[in-house]
């Protein structure tokens, strides 16, 4: 079973040498994540089209979920802004019990894949669209910052980026100079209190620190203008209870799309986050057992009346930056939602909104990678096209778009890479043996008879160089008795290489031209064998190598002047 199933959550491997340094570390790490995850659940499920406690259930359920049975060190779950427009949209077509069965079949989807390895598709990511990703979020976050940051009164905040500047460049004249202050305070502590002592976040620092002067600002001196957690929401303070759900084939066939696209993107989401955090600590996620605890946490987060749980960028990075090291600080992250949730919640009203986004701006800064931005800027062209139009989709739209858009731009860049450095030569004098050996004893040629032509095809032999093939056969005008192919550097075929090779094949039939194959591989072969490949050119016809199938072409081309 455990061959079959890739399923080893590193928490119990994060135990193992665990001690007192890690835990202060991640114990210092999960409170603030905690802290910063708070407004965030809230106005994830707000802008959901649910309840904020709905936002913090899921974040305080699914977060520990992750953390328990995930295959990351420091991944962070809960409801991200990724799924709003999805979740918004389910709500209004399906309504709350709809979204509640598509996020539980989207868990199970996301469990099969687990199941299945899938999880080892994220490799096949190139890795100018996890940059283009992740800098592309990074200046989504610091872009929501800037109404907190500068306390601006903008009564509802559009949804897209450019819409969002517009909005605040009109309310310019709105801004809070104490929100304002408390904000760049902030900022300001987060970055000199390492330089003091790197033991205690610099986040921490700030939100123990503004919440203080807030209050006493906003008590004691009447400055009413610094708006804190507790001026915009109101948390209903008690545990969740299971809810029933109502399940039948009609339901699933009604919403199984819905829950394929919260899966995908969850996948997608889930498995960019823990390879963004991977770059950073130096560790190695295992993307199977991370899909599995993820399609875990969607399957019980519901049953709740939760939203849709992902890797959070945001809250990894929160994390890892403030010394989060094993999934403990993921735990603690979620007792930490959940004592706020029950005891804390008179005291975090009083954190200035404006603290809060000073300490996300950090993050964003952190996670920008804005250096590897600039040296990925002086790849080749093809690269850079991948790397901005990621970057730009992610900004401009969506993330959805931005990894779906980008991955295919980069295939279609790779296949035609690969249609570039392939090459297609012929000859039709001698073959120079020299170069085709590591270890030489001595220099060979040998002689192609007259009425031969030696094609040979370095790399693989698909859609692409197919028809590179047929013009280069095209252009030479001639027509030979034998024609021989060699394939000794071509590691595989596709269906229209090898419709290529059965045309050709059957062409030269027509015209009294035999067909070699010369040096094919076991796993063409495979393949050629399939298609009777054999039957069709003679199985004396595929020779092993050049030396064979040169004197082949003599026996055919002796036979040949026989008949005449």
């Amino acid at each position: 079973m455990r061959n079959f199933i890739d399923f080893r959550p590193i928490l119990f491997r994060s135990l193992k040498n665990y001690n007192r340094e890690r835990f202060l570390g991640d114990l210092m790490s999960g409170v603030i994540v905690g802290i910063v995850a708070l407004p965030l659940a809230i106005a994830f499920g707000i802008a959901s089209g649910v309840s904020p406690e709905k936002g913090l259930i899921t974040a305080i359920i699914g977060g520990f979920i992750v953390s328990f049975l995930g295959g990351s060190t420091v991944q962070i779950g809960g409801p991200t802004g990724a799924f709003i427009v999805i979740v918004y949209g389910i709500i209004q077509n399906f309504g709350v019990e709809g979204l509640v069965i598509a996020t539980l079949l989207a868990g199970i989807l996301l469990v099969i894949m687990g199941i299945m390895k899938l999880g080892t598709v994220i490799k096949f990511i190139p890795y100018p669209i996890v940059v283009g990703f992740t800098s592309g979020i990074a200046l989504t976050i610091f872009t929501t910052q800037m109404k907190d940051l500068f306390g601006l009164s903008i009564e509802k905040v559009p949804g897209d980026f450019v819409s969002k500047w517009v909005v605040y460049v009109q309310n310019a004249g709105s801004v809070s100079w104490w929100s304002l202050a408390i904000g760049i305070a902030s900022i300001l502590i987060i970055i000199y209190t390492p330089r003091i002592s790197k033991k205690i976040p610099g986040s921490l620092v700030a939100i123990i620190v503004m919440t203080v002067i807030a209050y006493l600002l906003r008590n004691y001196l009447d400055i009413s203008h610094i708006e804190t957690i507790g001026d915009r929401f109101e948390i209903n303070a008690s545990l969740p209870q299971p809810e029933t759900l109502s399940i039948n084939m009609s339901n699933i066939n009604l919403l199984l799309p819905s829950a394929f696209t919260i899966a995908m993107l969850g996948a997608i989401e889930s498995l960019l986050s823990a390879t963004v955090a991977d770059g950073i600590t130096g560790d190695k996620h295992n993307s199977n057992t991370e899909l599995i605890a993820q399609g875990a946490a969607n399957i019980i987060v519901p049953i709740f009346g939760g939203i849709p749980v992902t890797g959070a960028i945001a809250r990894t990075m929160t994390n890892i930056n403030n010394g989060g090291r094993t999934p403990v600080a993921g735990l603690i992250h979620a007792l930490t939602l959940l004592l706020i949730l029950l005891f804390l919640g008179p005291l975090t009203k009083h954190i200035p909104m404006a603290c809060l986004a000073g300490v996300l701006i950090i993050v964003s800064y952190n996670m920008s990678e804005w250096r590897t931005f600039r040296s990925l800027m002086k790849n080749p062209k093809s690269d850079v096209l991948v790397l901005l139009t990621t970057f730009l989709l992610t900004v401009i739209f969506d993330l959805t778009i931005a990894i779906e858009i980008g991955l295919l731009l980069a295939m279609l860049l790779f296949m035609r890479r690969i249609t570039e450095t392939t090459k297609v030569s012929v000859t039709t004098d001698k073959i120079d043996l020299s170069t085709e050996s590591e270890v030489l004893f001595e220099k060979e040629e040998l002689s192609v008879p007259r009425g031969v032509e030696v094609y040979e095809i370095d790399g693989p032999f698909f859609f692409g160089i197919a028809n590179k093939f047929d013009e280069c056969m095209k252009g030479l005008g001639k027509r030979p008795k034998v024609r021989i192919i060699r394939m000794r550097k071509v590691p595989f075929m596709d269906s229209t290489g090898l419709h290529n090779l059965e045309s050709l094949c059957r062409l030269s039939a027509k015209e009294n031209i035999q067909v070699i194959l010369s040096g094919v591989n076991e796993k063409v072969h495979g393949v050629l064998m399939k298609s009777n490949m054999d039957a069709k050119i003679g199985a004396e016809n595929i020779c092993s190598n050049i030396h064979e199938a040169l004197g082949r072409a003599s026996e055919f081309l002796s036979k040949s002047s026989l008949k005449q």
